[in-house]
């Protein structure tokens, strides 16, 4: 980090990046509050540095801290999830499995392990995924969802689709709408790979409906590329590009992977 370097006001750069993260978890909580006039005032300061140091740090000291001192109301705890989902947005995937790796040492419980392993599988570590998670497939909660979504997808990891199919449609969709989403993304990522294209067109449909991520949009785009189905898959990248732009910029790192799938299919699809 250059220390050197000053921006506004002769205040070290990195200090103005500061600021700017605080803008974000402060735009983030506004947006969540629904206080829309702050919000409409941190998102102007999130492109004006000078503006927005005297934004956030107002809105830091007279809203989201007397938040986070109140008592266990839902603002103060979406003020908490929003600072968590900022600080988890923009670990990278090593630190995450290393801090997963210590929590499950610390506490071997049924979410710790299912991380873990969901995370092993993500990077491609597929013996130490399945090591982690045979414990949960042999014992008392093989049927839960959480373990189900981990299984199956480190089957999809290992080219087994049609076991990741069967443990998918044992998932209880209603359980919540991130599980929902992420079981129906899988299962149509099943589907595709054992041919059953009417059923992933189906299964991706469906994921898209109050998704809580953009994975089963720009997987679809991808999914009708494959398939030999440009102008649709462009139709769907443009949306996801309309998304990324209007998005606030916690919520771009938050969903970074899935956008730059989609740009990956865009450059594809001009060629």
């Amino acid at each position: 980090m250059d220390f050197s370097s000053t921006g506004a006001f002769g205040l070290p750069s990195f200090l103005w990046n500061i600021v700017l993260f605080l803008n974000v978890i402060c735009l983030v909580h506004a947006l969540i509050t629904r206080n829309w006039l702050w919000a409409a005032f941190l998102a102007f300061g999130v492109f004006v540095s000078q503006g927005g140091l005297f934004v956030t740090l107002f809105y830091l000291f007279t809203e989201l801290l007397p938040a986070l001192q109140g008592s266990g109301t839902r603002t103060r705890r979406a003020v908490r999830q929003t600072m968590q989902n900022g600080v988890e947005a923009v670990k990278p995937l090593e630190t995450k499995i290393t801090e997963a790796q210590q929590a499950l040492t610390r506490s071997d419980t049924l979410a710790h392990r299912s991380q873990l392993a969901h995370l092993l599988t993500r990077a491609g570590r597929l013996d130490e995924a399945q090591a982690t998670l045979q414990p949960l497939l042999d014992g008392l909660y093989r049927d839960d969802p959480v373990v189900l979504l981990a299984a199956a997808q480190l089957d999809l990891a290992q080219g087994q689709p049609a076991q990741a199919e069967q443990k998918l449609t044992q998932v209880e969709l209603q359980t919540s709408a991130a599980t929902r989403t992420q079981a129906l993304t899988l299962l149509a990522e099943a589907q595709t790979q054992q041919g059953n294209v009417s059923g992933a067109e189906a299964s991706y449909q469906e994921a898209m409906q109050a998704a809580t991520t953009e994975e089963p949009r720009a997987r679809y785009a991808e999914f009708l590329l494959q398939q030999g189905r440009p102008e649709e898959a462009q139709a769907v990248v443009d949306r996801l590009l309309q998304i990324e732009n209007e998005a606030t910029p916690l919520y771009r790192r938050q969903e970074r992977e899935w956008f730059e799938l989609a740009g990956r299919l865009r450059r594809q699809l001009r060629r």
